[in-house]
């Protein structure tokens, strides 16, 4: 080796070395982690898609046999019968960049339990005057399967500080206390929405959509290959840094260390 690069076999340029043949080989593997995870929501995503093309043409199924509700079940059409009961409004929707309210009536089934629907989405600010009544009588409701919202999904807003008739999220844990009936851990909003409303279209199932958590594992993949470029660049830098001094110092540019005069410490 010459002479000029002996410093590479010091402790300091062991260490330094080591942690290079360990950071690229992490910030690579972290990289291509985050493209594939990009890649799978992609997938997912495309696959979603189909499966709503697909759904609109196929025969529903009853509701039971598809619970519980999961990435391979949300948003396929199902059926239900029962009587219409309780009615809510959820705020704070939007439709086509138009903000409005989800009309929600709980379907009593024949199970016991009841089954929120969403019948349709309405303009404007929630008014229980501008949602229609429900039907009366015995119903048969068919329509997109969904899991419960938690907020934070699909721009959701938190329970609290609403006016009585009204829900921010539509999940079980949430309905239970506004209605006394047992709940499925499901919903569906109809095919066809009732009296002047606007259909409300499924939405894809939670970590299948292109959202911003997916776009951020494509940021990040760009990150990690940066830092693992960064790491290659500083190591070329501090390498021909010392080449240099070391160098100057064999041509006598420079004071080698031992010539140095010691600093005058006065008393």
């Amino acid at each position: 080796m010459e002479g000029v690069y002996r410093f590479l076999l010091t402790p300091r340029w062991w260490g330094i070395n080591v942690f290079v043949l360990l950071a690229i080989p992490f910030c690579v593997f972290m990289g291509s982690w985050q493209l594939s995870r990009f890649e799978g929501r992609v997938q997912d995503h495309r696959a979603a898609t189909e499966q709503a093309a697909s759904d609109r043409h196929e025969r529903a199924r009853p509701l039971e046999t598809m619970l519980p509700v999961d990435k391979a079940t949300s948003g396929r059409r199902v059926s239900a019968r029962g009587h219409y009961g309780t009615q809510l409004l959820v705020p704070g929707r939007q439709l086509d960049d138009r903000n409005g309210f989800y009309v929600l009536t709980l379907l009593r089934t024949g199970s016991g339990k009841a089954l929120p629907v969403v019948r349709g989405w309405l303009p404007g600010t929630a008014d229980a005057a501008k949602a229609p009544a429900p039907p009366r009588g015995e119903v048969t409701v068919t329509g997109a399967l969904q899991a419960s919202e938690t907020p934070g999904d699909n721009g959701v807003s938190a329970q609290g500080g609403l006016p009585a008739g009204q829900t921010a999220v539509i999940s079980s844990a949430s309905l239970v206390n506004l209605v006394p009936y047992q709940l499925y851990d499901a919903w569906i909003t109809l095919d066809t929405a009732d009296a002047g409303m606007r259909a409300v279209p499924a939405t894809a199932p939670d970590g299948t959509g292109l959202d911003l958590k997916a776009f951020q594992n494509l940021g990040y993949t760009g990150e990690w290959f940066v830092f693992a470029g960064f790491v290659v660049f500083m190591w070329f830098r501090l390498l021909r840094r010392e080449a240099e001094a070391a160098r100057d110092a064999a041509l006598g540019l420079v004071p080698a260390a031992e010539d140095t005069p010691a600093p005058v410490v006065s008393g």
